[in-house]
């Protein structure tokens, strides 16, 4: 089956629903027979995708910054803890150990990864899935943002066929590992 590169908030303090639907995402992954990489940390919905995924019986993968592992409090039960020295060569260690990429909900942090990702798969530096889990709308505003930038032509129209957005964990699961 397909390794799956999760993205997703490890701010401490937001509404439960959103570690709830990590949780959710972690345990269909595994279901569904996938492995996981993460960003290595273990609070928030970060924490409780790779959880989820391991109670079901996936294999994880942690990748993190030295100097986050304290603050991110590392992933000492991944099936891999992988530590690196900064923040690009964790995004291009999850991008190269990944089949497929699903973005949820959070912060500068997960969005700055999912532009990252999505903008080479418009460039063709890569063809792996990029899709984004848009429960309940928390999106919505950045979407209005991207067709603003389409209108002014500071974004190419086609940049859209290259994001698979998904409204349901089954859904976002089922376009990350086609």
């Amino acid at each position: 089956m397909a390794t799956i590169c999760v993205y997703c908030a490890s701010a401490t303090g937001i509404d439960a629903r959103y570690v709830e639907l990590a949780g959710a995402v972690g345990t269909e992954l595994a279901r569904r027979g996938h492995d996981l990489v993460t960003g290595g940390g273990t609070v928030s919905m970060m924490g409780a995708v790779a959880k989820a995924a391991r109670a079901g019986g996936a294999r994880s993968t942690g990748v993190i910054p030295r100097s986050l592992l304290d603050v991110e409090v590392g992933d000492q039960h991944a099936d891999e803890l992988v530590v690196v020295e900064t923040m690009r060569e964790r995004k291009a260690e999850m991008e190269r150990r990944s089949d497929g990429f699903l973005a949820l909900p959070g912060g500068i942090g997960t969005l700055e990864e999912l532009f990252e990702v999505w903008t080479s798969r418009t460039l063709s530096m890569h063809d792996k899935p990029v899709v984004v889990l848009d429960h309940d709308n928390f999106f919505g505003p950045l979407w209005t943002f991207v067709d603003a930038l389409v209108e002014k032509q500071f974004v190419r129209p086609g940049a859209y066929r290259a994001l698979i957005v998904r409204d349901s964990v089954e859904k976002a699961l089922a376009a990350a590992a086609p």
